[in-house]
């Protein structure tokens, strides 16, 4: 059973019984129809997947968010401060993500970051190349871009086992 499809039919229902097609309905019934499955889960006894990778989703989405806030903030102190911060490197990042849409997440998540620009992805797509503005320890910055962005869509694009 597509779990997603029920969902997704929950939603339309929900906007038909009240007559509106609106976001806030359909937002509304997407959230309520998650709630019943995630509920009517042992009654299935279906073990889907489905529940956890929309937590993923929506933990990657608001730590993505954090994380553009945070780094916007640090490079706007350096760009209006006297005292200038930055050392900048380019840094060859090993790819844990293997999936194409992956790369192209993980590489977008990246550029849009302020401080921090995907430059290529090797042709064996095991390596990625970056410019960062504060790379005074590259270590560290290729750690905590593997330990962030890249393991939270690794966990949302479901490419590890789950549990």
């Amino acid at each position: 059973m597509n779990i997603l499809a029920v969902n997704l039919l929950f939603a339309i229902s929900w906007s038909f019984f009240f007559a509106s097609f609106d976001a806030l309905t359909l937002g509304s019934g997407l959230v309520l129809g998650y709630a019943v499955l995630w509920i009517l889960q042992p009654l299935t006894g279906s073990q889907s997947t489905y529940f956890l990778r929309v937590w993923y989703w929506i933990k990657l989405i608001v730590l993505f968010h954090y994380e553009l806030i945070a780094s916007s903030v640090i490079v706007l102190r350096d760009i209006l401060t006297p005292e200038h911060l930055a050392c900048p490197a380019i840094i060859e990042m090993p790819l844990s993500v293997k999936s194409d849409a992956g790369i192209l997440l993980v590489t977008n998540l990246i550029s849009l970051t302020p401080g921090t620009l995907s430059i290529e992805v090797s042709d064996d797509r095991k390596t990625l190349q970056l410019h960062a503005m504060f790379a005074d320890d590259p270590e560290a910055v290729c750690r905590q871009l593997k330990d962030g962005m890249e393991r939270w869509v690794i966990d949302a694009l479901g490419e590890r086992d789950i549990g």
